[in-house]
């Protein structure tokens, strides 16, 4: 059994006396002191930023977008695949300049990333521009931290081996307006052969359900109309409460306050999704019509390799089950192509359940190996260029999929939640605003920012392999 250490309120009232502290003296400077956040990886890794954001707000500090005018940088990492370290890694090389023109410049890297120890001492080792290492286990103490810095010209890593812990109070700063995630648990006990994210976030943490309902409230009467709920598993939640509640009992409450908003989810675990979550999902009118439930593979020898804990077969009998209650269920997925030892012959497997499920949405991957998984020990006889041409395939197949998908909503009228505006290229076609159905299918809009924020009925008129194009009725 996990041991999961409480944060106590003592704790948190010192970090929040220390950065009332700091919030003292940089008020006392000719200007407030700039900080840059810079964020890799997963939403949960996002929802950790708007936290630091929130601490560094009331140490006193304002944002930039500037490395070069930041006096404080913090970099949260990723560690889920080695693309996400390298980027990383060469960004915070770059840093050596900025630190050679602004000296008093800290820089600061955090996240899943910094807890594995071959990438701590490769940062003592060949980064000296950076000043101070943190892992995720030590986000509640990053006041502390910061104050250290300030007084010492010594480097400072602070990377602890623990099972993890409840950490409740800490500020939040969110920059947009009408979407919001929430974070229900965090930590993971499934240990998938190829996945470090156990070893760097900790055991299963499920949050009180009262203090998720309560945080969902203040959102509500902060304006906020599309909450996503947050999880390494998420529907594993509430095991570690002692049967006090589970995931889709929390849905059937969040559901049932008051307030036009919907309820999003992410990321599902198959070996933890059933009957009572679909039938939970179909009654609840606020929670969205869709679910990313990631196979990974389509053999069963694989699937046993992954340590994933179903097979092909259940895998097909879920996405049925969820069928039968929502026929018009948006069903997303991830999966990994060559794993270690993975065969032509077996990836036919993955091929089959592509083909046979008709995703709406693929993310696919090329296995990374991550140092310290048992998956890094296996032999695999298959060259780089073998599995991307698996990836190739496999990619044609769900794009003329989701090609087809999208065009099936073409002449429809869709309920939307317009949250934002786009990117400069789509207002140069006149499409300015973002929104989402209830399927969650991004829908690009034209109108005046004044919608941001409101649901609409609008008719799809377009569409592409990631995007539909709609217009306001």
């Amino acid at each position: 059994m996990a041991q999961i250490r409480e944060i106590s309120r003592e704790e948190m009232l010192k970090q929040s006396e220390i950065m009332r502290a700091l919030s003292e003296k940089n008020a006392a400077l000719d200007a407030p002191p700039l900080a840059f956040v810079d964020t890799y990886g997963c939403q949960q890794n996002e929802s950790d930023s708007e936290k630091i954001r929130g601490m560094l707000i009331n140490m006193g500090y304002e944002f930039t977008k500037d490395d070069n005018s930041a006096d404080l940088i913090v970099i949260n990492t990723c560690a889920v695949r080695e693309h996400a370290e390298m980027r990383v890694l060469g960004n915070v090389g770059a840093l050596v300049h900025t630190k050679k023109a602004k000296p008093d410049q800290k820089i600061a890297l955090c996240g899943c990333m910094v807890q594995q120890e071959h990438v701590v001492e490769k940062i003592k080792k060949s980064f000296p521009q950076v000043d101070l290492v943190f892992g995720p286990h030590e986000l509640y103490r990053f006041p502390e931290l910061i104050d250290r810095l300030g007084k010492s010209n010594k480097r400072i890593f602070e990377i602890r081996k623990t099972d993890g812990e409840r950490v409740e109070g800490l500020p939040v700063y969110r920059q947009d307006s009408v979407k919001a995630w929430l974070s229900v648990m965090y930590g993971c006990n499934n240990f998938c052969s190829y996945c470090i994210v156990p070893y760097v976030r900790g055991r299963e943490r499920s949050r009180e359900p009262e203090l998720v309902l309560k945080e969902a409230r203040e959102l509500l009467s902060k304006g906020y109309k599309d909450i996503t709920l947050l999880g390494q598993n998420v529907n594993s939640y509430g095991k570690d409460l002692g049967g006090k509640t589970d995931f889709s009992e929390l849905l059937m409450e969040l559901d049932r306050l008051p307030g036009e908003f919907v309820i999003r989810f992410m990321t599902s675990h198959p070996k933890d999704a059933n009957l009572k979550l679909f039938r939970t999902m179909a009654d609840c009118s606020k929670v969205e019509n869709h679910i990313h439930l990631p196979f990974q593979a389509g053999n069963n020898r694989i699937l046993r390799a992954m340590n994933r804990g179903y097979t092909k077969e259940s895998y097909l009998s879920l996405i049925d089950l969820a069928r039968s209650l929502m026929p018009d269920i948006s069903i997303t997925s991830d999966v990994i192509v060559g794993f270690p030892g993975e065969t032509d012959e077996e990836f036919e497997d993955t091929f089959d359940v592509v083909n046979r499920v008709r995703f709406d949405m693929l993310f696919t991957f090329l296995y990374s190996r991550r140092k310290g998984t048992p998956a890094e020990k296996l032999h695999d006889p298959f060259t780089k260029e073998e599995k991307q041409c698996r990836f190739d395939r496999l990619i044609k197949l769900q794009n003329k999929i989701s090609a087809e998908k999208q065009s099936s909503h073409v002449g429809r009228i869709e309920r939307v939640l317009i949250d934002g505006e786009t990117t400069q290229k789509n207002r140069r076609e006149k499409h300015n605003l973002t929104s989402r159905t209830s399927e969650g299918r991004l829908v690009l809009l034209n109108g005046p920012a004044s919608l941001i924020g409101r649901f609409l009925d609008v008719r799809i008129t377009g569409f592409t392999t990631w995007s539909l194009y709609g217009e306001t009725i």
